[in-house]
């Protein structure tokens, strides 16, 4: 990985030290909406072109030091705009970039963009 992909955003999912969960279709949406009944679920929207959700992602991923609280999902919304807009639709948040959302019993139940990821103790809906 050069250095310019680091700044960019280029950095894989796969290295970090969360246990991510890659977004690709829109029928995994049912089952998040599913799995939400029993363990909280949060699905972060990730752009790789934007430097700012890059910067979000590196500092989301140092604030923790153990496992995660919930059940994380990863969309990149270049690969994968269709999944975005569903969320949008089937979950009625409007679509940001970078946004997390925290979801209990298939609905949002908190939802945060930008550096408001950071600021804001969004695992405390988990």
């Amino acid at each position: 990985m050069s250095f310019l992909d680091d700044i960019f955003g280029k950095k894989s999912v796969e290295a970090s030290k969360l246990n991510w969960n890659s977004l690709s279709s829109v029928s995994q949406l049912d089952t998040i909406g599913e799995n939400s009944n029993n363990k909280t679920q949060a699905i972060f929207k990730h752009s790789t072109r934007c430097g700012i959700s890059s910067s979000v992602l590196r500092k989301f991923e140092q604030q923790f030091d153990g496992p995660s609280p919930v059940e994380l999902h990863f969309l990149d919304l270049l690969k994968h705009r269709a999944i975005s807009n569903e969320i949008a639709s089937r979950f009625n948040v409007e679509h940001q970039s970078p946004q997390l959302l925290i979801i209990k019993n298939r609905e949002v139940v908190h939802h945060v963009s930008h550096y408001d990821i950071l600021g804001d103790d969004a695992l405390k809906f988990a």
